[in-house]
């Protein structure tokens, strides 16, 4: 039987960003230095591929330092977490290693700094999305108000309209997030943003690469976890870019074929927390079904790369 042609438009950049890597890396080498069991707190990264690889080799996940005990290493997953939780940790005398990405580290620090000199602050985020709760939650209680659209924005109660600043979670929609931002300027025109765009540039680089698809082809698919936000975002900015139709898949076998029938051309990109091997698994399930052509679709080149914490690359002690 002759199998249909197919062009697979690949997105470039796609898949892993340098936060991820770099947590990923935290916890197999924290395992190498000291054993298993070493506990994580929260997904690692919103990828089950990923999360389960590390289950086997001993990493156990759990979603409070209540459920760690004292004796074995604790790392905080790349989202970030509240001040309280390292606090916590330290009162215990716990060993903890922070895998918070240095990106979102960044927007802590802008927060706290933006606090420190008397400024209310005003996150733009997904409520309950851990790095949202990270973030929050570097301030006291109460302190930083939080808004996900412009509609959010026009019934917003700030205590001084001319001593406000804003920050945004790192995987938001860059369009979305523009919405907002303006929303927040044309109502408080005196706020403070960021001195460099809090969105990270592995967001706005995977963004960019599906808007350049999306004239060309007639659907596309995501892999990513339906908990990973910068996947969803992608999923999201697709459609809106005009795609017909958009889908998030974790692994080839999620794949609605039945929706693809009569595609002549369809893109494929990756979420940051998402491994390459998922991307060829895909590709491998597209040429048993179409006489395939893949063609690179690059928009950026990353060369970024973060440090893991000193702790782990020194020698442990005899």
């Amino acid at each position: 039987m002759t199998r249909p042609p197919l062009t697979l438009l690949l997105a470039a950049p796609r898949g892993f960003c340098a936060g991820v890597d770099r947590a990923i890396k935290i916890v197999e080498m924290a395992l190498e230095k000291w054993g298993a069991p070493v506990y994580v707190r929260h997904e690692i990264v919103h990828n089950r591929y990923v999360v389960d690889g590390l289950r086997a080799k001993g990493a156990v996940f759990v979603e409070e330092l209540d459920d760690c005990p004292d004796d074995r290493p604790v790392i905080f997953s790349a989202h970030g977490v509240p001040k309280a939780v390292p606090a916590e940790a330290a009162r215990r005398q716990m060993l903890y290693v922070d895998a918070t990405c240095p990106l979102v580290s960044k927007v802590h620090i802008e927060a706290a700094r933006h606090y420190e000199n008397g400024l209310q602050m005003v996150m733009i985020g997904h409520a309950g999305h851990p790095e949202t709760v990270g973030t929050m939650g570097q301030l006291p209680e109460g302190a930083v108000l939080l808004v996900e659209t412009p509609a959010d924005v026009a019934t917003l109660e700030v205590r001084d309209p001319e001593r406000l600043a804003y920050i945004t979670q790192t995987t938001l929609s860059v369009d979305d997030t523009a919405a907002v931002v303006a929303a927040l300027r044309a109502r408080f025109p005196l706020i403070e943003g960021p001195h460099k765009e809090d969105i990270c540039y592995a967001t706005t680089n995977r963004q960019a690469a599906v808007k350049a698809m999306a004239p060309r082809i007639d659907a596309l698919l995501v892999i990513g976890a339906p908990n990973s936000s910068n996947s969803q975002r992608l999923v999201e900015v697709g459609k809106v870019a005009g795609c017909g139709y958009a889908q998030l898949v974790q692994r080839a076998a999620d794949i609605d074929w039945r929706a693809l029938e009569g595609a002549g051309a369809v893109g494929l990109t990756a979420g940051a927390s998402a491994p390459e091997v998922l991307v060829d698994e895909v590709i491998a399930a597209f040429r048993d079904r179409y006489d395939v052509t893949v063609e690179l679709v690059e928009t950026a080149v990353e060369a970024v790369e973060f440090k893991v914490p000193r702790v782990l690359r020194e020698p442990a002690p005899a």
